[in-house]
């Protein structure tokens, strides 16, 4: 007997693996552009360490969606 893949249903919760790492990077592009506006403009920070808090804090929020979507 064989399986066609696009007869096989999945299971609704499941993602490919494209929209798997499109939701990873959308992730970690929002959590980064909103700490880079909180600290540039809320806290009136430096052009650098805004952009340092920003990357650093994206790269944890790619983290944690990566770990989420592995669940």
């Amino acid at each position: 007997m064989t399986h066609d893949r696009a007869s096989q249903a999945a299971a609704p919760w499941s993602a490919g693996p494209m929209e798997r790492w499109r939701y990873i990077g959308l992730h970690a592009v929002v959590a980064g552009a909103f700490f880079f506006l909180l600290q540039r403009y809320a806290l009136n920070a430096s052009l650098d360490t805004s952009l340092l808090w920003a990357m650093t804090l994206g790269g944890c929020a790619a983290g944690l969606a990566y770990m989420q979507s592995n669940r």
